[in-house]
């Protein structure tokens, strides 16, 4: 829903007080009852919805407005969309003036706004390139949209490109399971049969708007990047009134359009410039052979080894835009292998991104529904799901890996962290060890089983958590310690005395919470680096 721009399908707005008003105003002008007790009846009706639903910010906004004009209409007054919209305004920021911080709030006067004033401009711009009708009904969710995009960049710095396309489909469906799904919410305490067929019948516009959403969601490019922050707000807002500009201003007004048509030109060349030429530059500019690449994922590990073709990825972070923007940066469309450490949502959370495209899964114990989950989602996508233990080892292309823990005979790889899948990798020549988010007391069980070989690289554990065996890292002897962290994490990560470990035993530290993406290779000389970012204090390595 939200990568289609629906999710405003989910929370009541002023539509459904609309409809609701509505319905009892036209039932009473049915049943010929006067027009006072219609309106008086119409607010109680209202009022009760409300309640209803729960009086959120959005919700108490379109209530009031829609008292609003009852009231206009009771005192033989038409009510104006817009002043009833600024009054409601008025009254909510002066009883509660916090309101004002709400997105739902803020996103539900824009929505109405942006109805109200830009629907007709709109819709007569439109009338030039298409019959009337369609105009009509396609200015709608455009106006909205409009309205509402630099508020909604604030909350995802991204812009739905099949937004106004999933609105217009959906429309239709929206009013038939408002109607429907209020009457069975009405009507299930006294006439429980007559509540569930209608909330069966309403199973009918709801799936409809589900089959939108998810359709939109999976076409390429369902959302493209845009700047964050108030940059991002500002350049918007510039790009949107710039192309109102274009579209509403008379053929006549030569020097306005000439202007913003010069605005939307120079946004949207800087615009593909920033988001679509400068990644594939960075892509090009990647080693030809690198062997291990470090995602910047945030708090949680997402690293993929590489030899030629094959590439294998440990862990998904927490999040799949995230992922996915790191493996087409990185030019991947496959994975031969998905290594899941451990089942904590910092470490799969970004698996929807891989889904289907995986060959195999490798993963230790499966100790809650959550993992069990995921494991089939997987292999429902076509991957064969490998379960390890320490001694397992294996090897596609030019990957070699063997797996040090856990050891199935040891309490301590019970669950959790203390679970996490440890191994060996070995791809073109750079060896690399990988501690998913084992502490101190699992790591000492580790080498009380298995030897730590000496290696080029190891994924510090737990994200440079302080819980660390100082011992592990003296017998890797790594060159490089990648620490996969978040920035301003709040957890202290990576903490001083892991950095201090990884000093001591003369491996350089690499943060992806400093550096971005990093990836490594092999060079004549030892290891390279490329980094995404530029190092802290002029860090040369590599």
């Amino acid at each position: 829903m939200q990568l289609s721009s629906l999710s405003h399908l989910t929370a009541v707005s002023g539509a459904n007080c609309a409809i609701v008003v509505a319905a009892v105003m036209l039932l009473g002008a049915a049943a010929r009852v006067p027009r006072g007790v219609r309106i008086a009846l119409a607010a109680v009706a209202l009022l009760g919805f409300v309640v209803l639903v729960t009086p959120e910010a959005s919700v108490v906004r379109a209530g009031v407005m829609a008292l609003i004009v009852l009231v206009s209409l009771a005192r033989g007054r038409q009510g104006g969309g817009l002043p009833a919209l600024a009054l409601a305004v008025v009254v909510l920021l002066v009883l509660d003036p916090w309101m004002s911080r709400d997105y739902g709030f803020a996103l539900s006067v824009l929505a109405t706004a942006g109805l109200l004033v830009l629907t007709s401009p709109l819709s007569r711009a439109l009338e030039r390139w298409m019959p009337s009708s369609l105009a009509r009904v396609l200015a709608i969710p455009l106006a909205a949209q409009l309205a509402c995009q630099p508020v909604l960049i604030l909350l995802e710095p991204s812009l739905p490109l099949y937004g106004v396309a999933a609105n217009l489909l959906a429309a239709p469906a929206a009013p038939v399971g408002t109607v429907l799904g209020l009457v069975a919410c009405l009507v299930l305490p006294v006439l429980p049969g007559v509540a569930y067929a209608a909330a069966q019948i309403a199973w009918a516009p709801a799936s409809w708007i589900a089959a939108i959403a998810h359709t939109a969601a999976a076409l390429p490019g369902a959302r493209v990047p845009w700047m964050d922050g108030l940059v991002g707000f500002l350049v918007i807002v510039i790009v949107t009134l710039a192309a109102l500009g274009v579209a509403l201003a008379g053929r006549r007004r030569v020097l306005v359009r000439g202007v913003a048509i010069a605005i939307v030109v120079v946004a949207v060349g800087s615009y593909v410039g920033a988001a679509l030429v400068t990644p594939r530059l960075r892509t090009a500019s990647l080693p030809a052979d690198w062997s291990m690449a470090a995602c910047d994922i945030g708090q949680g590990d997402a690293v993929v080894v590489r030899s030629g073709d094959v590439h294998v990825l440990v862990d998904s972070g927490p999040d799949p835009e995230a992922l996915s923007r790191c493996l087409d940066q990185l030019g991947i469309d496959r994975l031969d292998v998905f290594v899941i450490s451990h089942f904590d949502l910092d470490h799969i959370g970004g698996t929807d991104a891989i889904v289907g495209r995986v060959d195999a899964v490798v993963t230790g114990g499966v100790p809650d529904p959550r993992g069990s989950d995921l494991l089939a989602q997987l292999a429902d996508g076509g991957a064969e799901i490998h379960e390890v233990v320490a001694g397992d080892h294996g090897r596609i292309g030019g990957v070699w890996w063997s797996v040090l823990w856990p050891d199935a005979k040891d309490p301590a790889a019970e669950a959790g962290n203390d679970a996490s899948v440890s191994m060996v990798m070995d791809a073109e020549g750079v060896r690399s060890l990988f501690l998913g988010d084992l502490g101190e007391d699992s790591q000492r069980a580790l080498l009380a089983t298995s030897a730590v070989p000496d290696v080029d690289v190891v994924k510090v554990a737990h994200h440079g958590s302080a819980d660390q065996l100082a011992e592990v890292y003296q017998d890797a002897r790594a060159e490089v310690g990648i620490i996969s962290v978040g920035a301003d994490n709040g957890y202290g990560h990576p903490a001083e005395s892991i950095l201090q470990t990884l000093s001591d035993t003369g491996a350089h530290a690499l943060r992806t919470d400093q550096l971005g993406l990093i990836v490594l290779a092999r060079s004549d000389d030892g290891l390279s680096a490329w980094f995404e970012r530029s190092p802290p204090g002029g860090d040369a390595f590599g």
